[in-house]
């Protein structure tokens, strides 16, 4: 049996002659599969370019390991994870200047500069010139003092939590190293001496044992804010790409995102640094043992990315192949800029948002429901079932087959999530969108009105009732402590223990008061608003 772990990066270059060589059974480990294949037409790029189409076969990460339909053999993801306890979810903190919410915006951030012939023009420079073209200082020490700040500090020691910070380029590293040894040295006099903020790239010397002695809590000593303390004296390593993939130090407690991200595979390997547990633990002199156990981490996003890939990124684009001298070292040759701009203007905070990330995850986490759609789409007994409307036997397929096994860990309250809906849903519903009979889940606001116009379509009240009996409606359904007062005839009760449907507007709905509960209960599913 051949394993590779990192497959996504083990099966291309001079490693595919070990997976051509020996014949046998072949299991491939990845967080981020390559699916080179995905909406790829391969007979027409076959007739146009095969080469083109051999390369994408070669790397993609599916067909290696004989998943040619583009499901795993199997499947657990970060929220499974999260879910299980395995794995803990980031607090993050979308942070960003007056210079980087312009240059996040679609106009870009616009300069003054002077063309070729002596005259003033205007020019705009965006995210992704940041630190290649476009060099603002002020900018720096703003990511910088916001992350010193703000940052989750060790719960043994007080200092500054265990960090690893993802600049632009290895001299952009290099400034942050040293603005950030800076802060330390006012912030915490005597206790580091420079080596608060390590650069760890491929061009300092000994970085790949300096990434294990940090792993190892050793970098540069230990920690001088609690004798007998086993944690490294350094506390940030500044980073292009050497500790984004495989590197596993499980008390980090905060990400920093200082440069754009455009890559789904990179920004979910940057953000699995900070998801493993830990517990934090310290014996004093008294032979006294404290534990903390570690709930989260922050991740600090400068640019926008979780913005990006929540709202912004195509997750249906076909992949570009990686070109064939590109070395997959994460650090890069950045090409020389056309032209450079430097800033020396003040760039202050403008904003600084920050988000709890609960069990539904991120959508880059939550795009496991395009493939569970897929997967029943092309069940054929599902297919059938629902072609001659026998619900209850596609239900029971779902059950039988896929809720909760471990290709797809496919469940309601997980659908629910995925789809940010405010309500229950069942599967009936999960089908009818599924197989396009719905165009959307409906929010529950949409589900509430239907449930009013039915009961109005079938009864007729008059125009002045039809507020007040829609109110009735919404609260009987959604509120546990209307339903009681209701139920029990205690409608004096409406002045004092409820807010928003008084004694007055209960007289509005006159004629319709026993009808109206006898109605919601018989008709109504009121499961799906709980």
């Amino acid at each position: 049996m051949l394993i590779s772990d990192e497959a996504h990066r083990c099966i291309g270059g001079n490693s595919r002659a070990v997976f051509e060589y020996f014949v046998g059974y072949k299991l491939g480990l990845t967080a981020t599969p390559k699916d080179y294949l995905k909406n790829i037409d391969t007979k027409k790029l076959n007739e146009q370019d095969p080469k083109a189409l051999e390369r994408r076969i070669l790397l993609d990460t599916y067909k290696t390991f004989g998943c040619e339909s583009g499901d795993p053999t199997f499947r657990y993801s970060l929220l499974d994870g999260v879910k299980a306890g395995f794995l803990v979810n980031p607090i993050v903190i979308d942070a960003r200047t007056e210079i980087t919410t312009q240059l996040l915006s679609d106009k870009g951030y616009i300069i003054n500069t002077t063309n070729e012939y002596g005259d003033e023009v205007e020019d705009s420079v965006y995210q992704k010139d940041f630190e290649k073209k476009f060099f603002s200082e002020e900018t720096n020490w703003t990511f910088c003092k916001t992350f010193m700040e703000n940052a989750l500090k060790d719960p043994i020691s007080g200092e500054i939590g265990k960090t690893i910070i993802f600049g632009v380029s290895q001299k952009h590293c290099a400034k942050l190293t040293q603005i950030l040894n800076q802060i330390a040295n006012k912030m915490y006099p005597g206790k580091y001496n420079s080596d608060f903020a390590a650069q760890i790239t491929s061009s300092v010397f000994e970085a790949q044992q300096s990434t294990i002695n940090f792993a190892n809590n050793n970098l540069n000593g230990k920690s001088r804010f609690l004798e007998g303390y086993d944690t490294s004296k350094t506390r940030v390593c500044v980073t292009v790409g050497m500790m984004t993939t495989g590197y596993d130090c499980s008390d980090l407690l905060n990400i920093c995102l200082m440069r754009p991200i455009f890559s789904p595979t990179d920004f979910v390997q940057i953000k699995g640094r900070g998801t493993r547990k830990h517990t934090f633990k310290y014996t004093d002199a008294d032979k006294q043992t404290t534990t903390v156990e570690k709930q989260n981490f922050k991740m600090f996003d400068f640019f926008g990315n979780c913005e990006y890939f929540e709202e912004k990124f195509n997750y249906d684009e076909e992949l570009k192949l990686p070109k064939i001298t590109e070395k997959n070292s994460g650090e890069g040759v950045p090409r020389p800029p056309i032209s450079e701009i430097v800033l020396g203007d003040i760039d202050p905070l403008k904003t600084v948002n920050t988000t709890h990330i609960g069990e539904e995850g991120m959508r880059i986490d939550r795009e496991f429901f395009q493939k569970a759609k897929e997967t029943l789409q092309n069940d054929q007994e599902i297919a059938d079932a629902v072609d001659n409307e026998q619900w209850e036997r596609a239900i029971n397929i779902i059950k039988q087959k896929y809720e909760n096994q471990p290709q797809l860990y496919m469940n309601l309250e997980k659908i629910k999530k995925t789809q940010k809906l405010d309500r229950n849903i069942t599967w009936r519903e999960v089908l009818e969108y599924v197989f396009n009979i719905l165009p959307k889940f409906k929010s529950k606001d949409e589900l509430l009105e239907d449930e009013c116009d039915k009961f109005i379509s079938i009864y007729k009240p008059n125009a002045e009732q039809v507020p007040y009996i829609k109110n009735f409606i919404k609260a009987y359904i959604t509120d546990a402590a209307f339903r009681e007062i209701i139920d029990n005839n205690c409608i004096i009760r409406l002045n004092t223990d409820y807010v928003g449907f008084s004694v007055l507007d209960y007289r509005k709905i006159k004629g319709y008061e026993n009808i109206l509960p006898i109605y919601i209960k018989e008709n109504v599913n009121m499961n799906l608003f709980m």
